[in-house]
């Protein structure tokens, strides 16, 4: 292993030119196992692996191995996209192309491995099959990049993802790694750094999409004894994962992208800023450090370069609002995680009041491959003004889910038809939200937009940090729009009047619109129309005069659901109907006295004794003390109970 170290920093990782000599390639192609002599088993790895079972696969097919094949061999790879294959299991036989199989629980390995080594296939389980030149093909099966999950994907970020060890620094330096890394600090200045990555026009895949090459100038130019350089890895929006993929199936090219911005910016300190409960994630990405320090990437004087950096890890304390960049500074300074005002930015006075630049993983997961191929061929991907791919976390009602990339200027039906291959359980279609708690509904009417930041400003809708989450028809809005409020009244700091009173009234008046009044008094009702009212008022003020992002964009899933579906908000204020049965205050339930056999088993769950009968007779529903809870309707077996 060690003279495996000594030839990849030696004739890789410090070769000058930047065609490797042939035999050079050959000793990589054995590191990347691209032509192996025996079998090789990879297993998807990651969370949403572990979430279907992989672990105990691991296991099955470790105990296969060591009964009937010794010479195979195991390895754990990273997370492939779809998240419906999990845990996803691919074999190649030596001489063939790869085979993929989805869903491999453990009590399927046996027969699975048995049929793959003995050319006894079952179709069940198969996705598909892979290779290049030079290898024998599997007749009648697809390749896997023909599916219509990964024919409509541009995978440049995930590239790696899935395809090798991610706690294997050695198959990513025979990869390409880290040689655009050691090739910045050794031929090239801070500022020309910086000009490469201005020049490709990479923007922040966060946020308002500010030019990263623009952002790392302002923090360099800004005179200072010491620079820092943050990695935002928090991603806590709701249905949204991608970071966590990333860091778990490709950490070492994260780290380059934050060793090569920190160089840019002249930072001799870099911080992974981690969401607290990313245990897997954050193992993977430490011991992708300390393997990348091994190798003298970080240190002092890194390869006779004058260059110092270290890299460190940092878990946030649990608050949204940490995700901010001044709140996020704030917390690593060990004070109370609450935004500040700006200006100044941290690029000017930020961590420590020392320049600092924060950029989130997906921003810097583009650097390396920007330095490796120059800032032209980054252009040629995506549209003029918002070039590259961008990451989504493809969740909701949709038949397809999981981590998918995208060309920048694909249009959201082109996502939603052909990725996530349309609605389950042939439901309606009803909107798209993208960007997270604070995001904005998509519908029909605007599903032809492409995915480009000035597209979709002008939409008035923000991309942010990659959720994409499809909603069908059995989803209520108003009782969406009340979940993600609740959400973020809880994650408010409460620091501005703005934000935290606006978001608390916001939430008890949608509250008093999903359910019924408990009594209809004329001044009830008028006082719950009143607030009703306020609602746009409120958000207005919200956006104008809130401290953060945080309460400015708060009202944005009430503003965009009001304006696409405001006949769902008149159902439940005027008419105290959901139509999608959903809300559980506004339903009525009744029994069909023609159909009860008074067996009782409704009564005797009722949680607040609203169900009186004699038994074998039929029973009735009190609607006053009913609270829709739909526990009679779930246990009825004589479907005598209906709900409206």
């Amino acid at each position: 292993m060690e003279d495996l170290k000594s030839f990849l920093i030696d004739k890789v990782l410090l070769f000058e030119s930047d065609t490797l000599p042939p035999e050079t390639e050959k000793v990589l192609q054995q590191v990347r196992r691209e032509k192996p002599v025996s079998p090789v088993i990879y297993l998807s790895s990651g969370t949403s692996s572990l979430i279907a079972g992989s672990e105990k696969t691991s296991l099955a097919i470790k105990a296969y191995i060591g009964e009937n094949a010794p010479s195979a061999s195991l390895i754990c790879v990273g997370c492939n996209g779809p998240a419906n294959y999990e845990p996803l299991v691919c074999i190649q036989i030596p001489g063939k192309n790869k085979l993929f199989f989805r869903n491999i629980t453990e009590e399927k390995v046996e027969p699975l491995l048995n049929g793959v080594f003995h050319n006894d296939i079952n179709d069940e389980d198969l996705a598909g099959q892979s290779g290049t030149k030079g290898f024998e093909l599997w007749p009648g099966i697809p390749f896997m990049d023909e599916l219509p999950f990964f024919s409509s994907q541009k995978r440049v970020i995930l590239g790696n993802c899935g395809c090798y060890d991610p706690e294997s620094i050695e198959e990513y330096i025979a990869r390409g790694g880290y040689r655009a890394y050691i090739k910045a600090i050794r031929h090239y200045t801070f500022e020309e750094v910086c000009d490469i990555v201005e020049k490709s026009g990479l923007r922040g895949r966060s946020g308002g999409g500010y030019l990263t090459g623009l952002k790392w100038k302002h923090a360099l130019n800004t005179t200072s004894n010491a620079r820092y350089l943050i990695c935002n890895a928090k991603e806590s929006d709701p249905g949204a994962f991608t970071d966590r993929t990333i860091l778990e199936s490709d950490p070492h090219r994260l780290i380059e992208g934050i060793a090569i911005a920190s160089y840019a910016i002249g930072a001799s300190n870099a911080i992974v800023f981690m969401r607290s409960g990313s245990e897997h994630a954050q193992s993977r990405l430490q011991k992708a450090i300390e393997r990348a320090r091994d190798f003298g990437l970080f240190g002092h004087n890194i390869f006779s370069s004058g260059y110092n950096l270290d890299i460190v890890i940092r878990k946030e304390p649990g608050a949204f609002v940490c995700g901010e960049e001044t709140a996020l500074i704030n917390t690593l300074e060990g004070k109370r995680g609450m935004p500040q005002l700006k200006p100044p930015y941290p690029t000017t006075a930020g961590l420590f009041g020392k320049p600092t630049v924060i950029n989130n993983v997906e921003t810097l997961m583009n650097v390396p491959l920007i330095m490796q191929n120059g800032p032209e061929w980054f252009r040629t991907l995506g549209t003029e003004n918002s070039p590259g791919t961008k990451v989504f976390a493809l969740a909701g009602k949709c038949r397809m889910s999981g981590v998918i990339e995208i060309e920048m200027g694909t249009t959201i039906r082109r996502v939603l038809e052909n990725i996530a291959d349309g609605i389950r359980e042939g439901k309606e279609f009803k909107a798209i939200q993208l960007g997270g708690a604070s995001g904005s509904f998509i519908t029909n009417e605007t599903l032809d937009i492409r995915i480009d930041y000035d597209d979709l400003k002008e939409k008035g809708i923000g991309m942010g940090a990659g959720g994409f989450v499809v909603i069908d028809e059995n989803t209520c809005m108003v009782d969406l729009v009340r979940y993600y409020m609740e959400f973020i009244r809880n994650e408010s700091c409460g620091k501005c009047i703005p934000c935290r009173e606006g978001t608390g009234r916001m939430l008890e008046i949608l509250e008093s619109v999903i359910r019924k009044p408990l009594n209809e008094e004329s001044g009830t009702t008028l006082e719950r129309f009143k607030g009703v009212m306020q609602l746009e008022t409120i958000a207005s003020v919200m956006k104008d005069t809130s401290l953060c992002g945080l309460g400015q964009t708060a009202p944005n899933p009430f503003m965009s659901a009001l304006v696409n579906f405001r006949d769902e908000f008149e159902e439940h204020i005027f008419d105290r109907k959901c139509r999608a049965n959903i809300c559980r205050g506004l339903r009525s339930f009744s029994i069909d006295v023609d159909k009860c056999t008074g067996c009782t088993a409704c009564a005797s769950k009722c949680p607040v004794n609203a169900i009186y009968g004699t038994r074998l007779q039929p029973f009735f529903i009190v609607e006053d003390k009913c609270i829709g809870c739909g526990i009679c309707f779930d246990i009825c077996k004589f479907s005598a109970i209906t709900v409206k």
